[in-house]
């Protein structure tokens, strides 16, 4: 009886068996063929009878994974881990449990124990996977990396739009780094070949990008001493001045998708010299990089009808030049925090009607704001736009404008307007050579004579005499190889090829040009009471001119001579010569060359055979290029008035109107120096 009866608990066991493998072979193949619930199913059917598998609840729990049944299949997961506990498979299915349950730092802590699993494995094969997988410190410190870089352009400070906290930078990149998408991240970039650069800069990018403030200061703003360790939001900052506006921008940015928010009141520390340097300077990056410029418009009311925008005091400050040009997205709000104009345009700078509003307030198109690129390139320009702006601070008229030409200068309030903006200029002029911003009109500078003391006199729009057409230039060409020789045109334009180009330092400028000694100065009388006094000058080679000047000139002719000298000068512009110009790539973008800026085909050796060979053809250009230089020199100019001193140096006498000299005879000899004022 006792042996029928083992016979049959065998048979029963064997049956078990064999019924537990065929439930676990039907449920590999649903969960091959995702039928997670059916293979679900087979699964427990094959565990309840046999519930010593591993494999079959390491199987069920992936069929779990695949439901998105992340608890259940965490229980499963622990059961392979307690059956094989030196595995590492229990732990990389725990791990994708708790990934999918959004248990971050507990998935990251399952990935760590099976590591080590692997790393301990006693068959090389096992050890082998390890290399498949990347440690969590290795992902650090890729997202680490476009962290950096994603900040590196960004204000030091910013304020969290959620909270209301302000942060430092270190502070910023830890509270992401606490932040579920942080941790979501860097758990589910477990293996090689899930690691993904674009997906972490995605990441990073959307979660540290940042909104910017642009307003006008109005008596007292929440200065970061006010906040620090304050949320924004807190009722106990209700007395702060300027709250109100804060609070809203943080909720409009918040609202918008930003986590992150800059203003100008509350993210820097005014008594950190070290930062308010670094604020100065790197603003105009700061707002370019910015994913959305806020504009509040605080004397424009609600419902507000198109043209309240061009009347709106924010157009006539001077740090406001910048935060309209530098972003790429601008918004403007009324002052109950609603669009302008009810526009809802993705960027205001793409609304025609608000960008013909601002053009007519601050004379910048919409084409010049589009093609805008910081750099020292048509200064005169950028001064004109800048003229008309104000500033509390005086200095901050010039230290506004160091983003729009692309310049670090050392920031020092209370040197006052004029020595900031002396500073400015004579960095333009020595790293660009560029010039055009010595054509101005006011009162000269006292850290330069060649410079205005204040921006105000940029106002009038840049001096533009009137340029030849080209068939004039090719008439008068014809007509000049008539009177003038091969070699007098070539070797003036050699002279003047040679040359060096103007430099500044020191508050000494080296200036090269065409001079023209002045023989006769006298005064023309008035019978008003005058403040400024006209003069009649004649210059050596120049058409007599009349020069007004508040200053009171020496006067002398032939019979009256004066030991002082007197000059007109003609500012050298290379640009005269027609030389190719290899402009570099902008920083802030690609540029697409053309032919263009690469100067004309008289500058390029030709490859047609009927032309000659290229050595001779360059001849020919040069030659060419030498009698048009001589027709543009025989053109109205800009001229400069200067004064010698008693220590040799000149001093620029500064005019109430553009000083505009004409040649008498091109064929002239010319005095071709580099005068130091």
């Amino acid at each position: 009886m006792s042996c029928r009866r083992q016979s049959s608990l065998i048979f029963h066991s064997a049956f078990k068996q064999e019924c537990s493998a065929l439930c676990a072979a039907n449920g590999d193949a649903a969960l091959a063929a995702s039928d997670y619930d059916r293979a679900i199913d087979l699964f427990s059917a094959a565990i309840t009878l046999n519930s010593a598998s591993t494999t079959v609840f390491a199987n069920r729990c992936k069929a779990k994974l695949g439901k998105m049944l992340w608890m259940e299949a965490l229980l499963d997961a622990q059961k392979v881990i307690e059956l094989d506990s030196l595995s590492y498979f229990g732990y990389n299915l725990k791990r994708a449990a708790l990934h999918g349950a959004q248990r971050y730092d507990e998935a990251i802590q399952a990935f760590r124990t099976m590591l080590s699993k692997l790393d301990d494995a006693p068959d090389i094969q096992t050890r082998k996977l390890r290399q498949q997988y990347l440690r969590p410190s290795q992902v650090e410190r890729a997202i680490r990396q476009v962290i950096d870089a994603q900040l590196e352009n960004a204000p030091l400070r910013m304020l969290d739009t959620t909270t209301g906290l302000v942060y430092d930078r270190e502070a910023q990149i830890s509270a992401f780094k606490m932040s579920t998408e942080y941790k979501e991240l860097l758990s589910s970039t477990i293996m090689r070949s899930d690691f993904h650069t674009k997906r972490i800069e995605e990441v990073v990018r959307r979660n540290l990008q940042y909104a910017m403030l642009s307003h006008r200061w109005e008596g007292k703003e929440p200065l970061l001493q006010d906040i620090q360790g304050k949320s924004v939001y807190d009722s106990e900052l209700n007395s702060v001045g300027g709250m109100t506006k804060l609070r809203s921008f943080c909720k409009t940015a918040h609202d918008a998708g930003y986590n992150w928010a800059w203003s100008d009141t509350c993210c820097i520390d005014k008594s950190i010299n070290v930062e308010l340097q670094e604020s100065v300077n790197s603003m105009f990056v700061w707002y370019h990089h910015s994913a959305l410029t806020i504009v509040y418009l605080s004397d424009v009311p609600p419902s507000s009808k198109s043209g309240a925008l061009a009347k709106s005091a924010w157009n006539t400050r001077g740090w406001t030049f910048q935060e309209f040009i530098a972003p790429k997205v601008i918004l403007f709000y009324q002052s109950n925090w609603t669009l302008y104009l009810d526009d809802r345009t993705p960027n205001h700078k793409e609304s025609i009607a608000i960008m013909q509003e601002l053009k007519d307030a601050t004379g910048i198109d919409r084409s010049a704001v589009a093609a805008f690129r910081p750099g020292m390139n048509g200064a005169r320009e950028k001064l004109h736009w800048a003229s008309t702006r104000v500033t509390t601070r005086q200095e901050d008229i010039a230290y506004s404008l160091f983003g729009i030409f692309g310049v670090r200068l050392p920031v020092d309030y209370g040197e006052k307007q004029d020595k900031a903006l002396g500073r400015l200029l004579q960095e333009i002029v020595a790293r660009s050579g560029d010039i055009t911003g010595l054509d101005w009109v006011g009162k000269p500078s006292d850290f330069n004579s060649c410079l205005p003391a204040s921006i105000t006199s940029y106002e009038a729009p840049p001096s533009k005499l009137p340029s030849l057409p080209e068939d004039k230039i090719q008439s008068s060409v014809s007509s000049l190889r008539k009177m003038v020789t091969v070699d007098f045109a070539s070797n003036l334009y050699t002279q003047l090829r040679k040359m060096r180009a103007p430099r500044f330092a020191t508050q000494r400028l080296h200036l090269p040009c065409i001079a023209f000694d002045i023989r006769e100065v006298r005064r023309v009388r008035s019978p008003a009471l005058e403040t400024h006094f006209t003069y009649r000058v004649k210059a050596d080679g120049l058409q007599d001119l009349l020069i007004t000047t508040e200053e009171t000139l020496v006067q002398f002719w032939p019979a009256r001579p004066t030991e002082q000298n007197f000059v007109l000068v003609r500012p050298w512009d290379r640009s005269l010569l027609e030389l190719p110009d290899f402009a570099k790539p902008s920083e802030f973008g690609n540029i697409t060359e053309s032919e263009e800026d690469y100067g004309t085909s008289l500058s390029s050796p030709s490859h047609d055979l009927s032309s000659g060979p290229p050595v001779k053809q360059e001849v020919v250009d040069q030659e060419s290029r030498a009698f048009r230089l001589l027709v543009r020199l025989g053109q109205p100019f800009s001229a400069f008035l200067l004064a010698q001193q008693r220590s040799g140096e000149y001093k620029r006498i500064a005019s109430d109107h553009d000083i505009i000299g004409q040649v008498n005879d091109i064929r002239n000899p010319m005095d071709i120096r580099t005068i130091e004022i």
